[in-house]
């Protein structure tokens, strides 16, 4: 049970004293009844804002398809921002929604958003071996050998002083491959085709974890509901 007037600043519906006016215009109910005060504490599950029932309540999760040329980012200064392309009150929450992990300005594909910290925690912690799948055209035929060269869980970045965890890469075609990692470091599939020779020209994220784009078109959102998380 929360203030009603907490309760919408924090779902990014309006601040504590527009609440006051919410509720005089007789736009707030409480299990369809017209609420009176904006200080009264109530059921999230009961409340409407204009006859809509609260958007996520206990948390927002979605799934966004990436298009390639927009950053991660909440500045501004990186040019155009996966955020434009999301409802902007998503921002006004408190937390405001945010990507779990990140993909550079030249991937596109899944990306998941969140405001709920243990998501985020959850999906990047390099303890919890997420699966990652990525599609990539490089620039020449692709060896087979690279198979067991990224499997082997030996295979060493510049600049790093670890190798990069097993990986399952999968030939598609003669410059186009399927690959599956389980960690997050920077442009990691990019630096390991690199490390080898090749040199990625395309890059799409096809899945993150146990969610896959399927048909969400490109700079479409989805919202995913809390009960799908595994627990």
């Amino acid at each position: 049970m929360r203030r009603l007037d907490q309760l919408l600043s924090s779902l990014g519906y309006c601040s504590r004293r527009e609440a006051m006016a919410f509720v005089k215009e007789g736009r707030v109910k409480l299990g369809g009844v017209v609420v009176k005060r904006s200080d009264q504490r109530v059921d999230s599950a009961l409340i409407t804002v204009d006859d809509q029932p609260l958007e996520a309540p206990e948390g927002l999760l979605a799934m966004l398809h990436k298009p390639v040329g927009y950053a991660c980012t909440h500045s501004a200064d990186e040019g155009q921002t996966i955020y434009e392309l999301l409802p902007s009150h998503w921002l006004d929450r408190n937390p405001a929604v945010t990507s779990v992990g990140r993909l550079d300005k030249d991937t596109s594909g899944l990306l998941l958003v969140t405001d709920l910290g243990s998501l985020v925690h959850r999906y990047t912690s390099p303890k919890s071996d997420v699966e990652k799948v990525y599609v990539a055209k490089v620039d020449h035929d692709l060896d087979p050998g690279l198979i067991d060269i990224f499997a082997k869980g030996d295979l060493m970045l510049r600049s790093e002083d670890k190798p990069c965890l097993p990986a399952k890469l999968e030939i598609v075609s003669a410059r186009t491959a399927r690959l599956t990692i389980t960690e997050g470091r920077y442009h990691q599939v990019r630096r390991m085709f690199a490390s080898q020779g090749w040199q990625v020209e395309k890059l799409h994220r096809e899945r993150f974890g146990p969610y896959e784009l399927v048909d969400l078109a490109e700079g479409e959102w989805r919202m995913i509901s809390l009960e799908q998380e595994p627990r």
